[in-house]
C-alpha cells in the first residue's frame, strides 16, 4: 500500500515561509507523479501543485510564483516550499499520487489525485495568521 507522511506545517505570519515534506513508502516513488492538496475548514479539498517523475511541475494559479514543488527520488520525498504565505493558505496540506497526461511531457494534473485513492495521510496543518 502506497502511503505518505506529511510534515513541516506550523503557524506563520502573513508573508512568512514554510517548507513541507511528503515522504512516500510502499511503492516505486521514482515512477510516481505526486501532488500537494489542501483542505480548509468547510471547503472541498483542492489541488495545489504536482510534480512528475522527472521533476516537471505544474501549479494552480493561486500559488504560482509563491510555491515551489520539488522531489528527491533518492529520499522518496516531495517538498513544497511556500513563501509569501497568506491567510487564505491556511489549511491542512496533504500529498497524494496524481494523474498524468498521455503526452510527451507526461504532464501531471495538479487537481486530480488517482482514481480510487483512499490512503490519505494525516496531513500537516499550516496556519497563516497575525
Amino acid at each position: 500500500q502506497l502511503q505518505f507522511v506529511e510534515s513541516g506545517g506550523g503557524l506563520v505570519h502573513p508573508g512568512g515561509s514554510l517548507r513541507l515534506s511528503c515522504v512516500a513508502s510502499g511503492s516505486s516513488f521514482a515512477s510516481d507523479a505526486i501532488g500537494w492538496f489542501r483542505q480548509a475548514p468547510g471547503k472541498e479539498r483542492e489541488g495545489i501543485s504536482c510534480v512528475n517523475r522527472i521533476g516537471r511541475a505544474e501549479y494552480q494559479d493561486f500559488v504560482k510564483g509563491r510555491f515551489t514543488i520539488s522531489r528527491d527520488n533518492d529520499k522518496n520525498t516531495v517538498y513544497l516550499q511556500m513563501s509569501d504565505l497568506k491567510p487564505e493558505d491556511t489549511a491542512v496540506y496533504y500529498c497524494a499520487p496524481v494523474l498524468v497526461l498521455a503526452n510527451p511531457r507526461r504532464t501531471c494534473i495538479a487537481t486530480e489525485f488517482l482514481v480510487g485513492w483512499d490512503s490519505w495521510g494525516k496531513g500537516t496543518l499550516v496556519t497563516v495568521s497575525s
